[in-house]
């Protein structure tokens, strides 16, 4: 289980230039950063379990964010999510919004990103 002083940010993103950008961010920010290219790689991950926050891209290869969220959620998973995307459109921000989460449009700054985090997670990201 997770627990209010873990470090760890799960991110669920599968371009690889934009996973190494968050991966420093977060790394510069006092945390953790797991990366996964995929919804199934994810999901079967004891990271996700213990992660404080999970960062996913909606529009991922094979099962979208949404789906992910909503697999690991029947599984017991219940951390706060951040979702990202390159599209802002106004039906996924108010799915994301209605299902208790974040939504960042890419591309976002560094201090976005850690400040959604501190918003979602007990995290002590700078």
């Amino acid at each position: 289980m997770r627990g209010p002083d873990s470090k760890t940010v799960v991110v669920v993103e599968d371009d690889a230039s934009m996973s190494q950008a968050m991966e420093r961010i977060l790394r510069l920010g006092g945390l953790a950063p797991v990366t996964f290219a995929s919804a199934e790689e994810a999901s079967g991950s004891h990271a996700v379990e213990t992660a404080a926050c999970l960062i996913i891209d909606l529009q991922l290869p094979g099962l979208n964010g949404f789906a992910l969220r909503d697999r690991l959620a029947a599984a017991g998973v219940l951390a706060p999510v951040i979702f990202i995307s390159a599209f802002d459109e106004p039906e996924a921000r108010a799915q994301a919004l209605a299902a208790g989460a974040q939504f960042l449009t890419k591309p976002f700054s560094g201090r976005a990103l850690l400040d959604a985090i501190r918003k979602s997670a007990p995290v002590n990201a700078k």
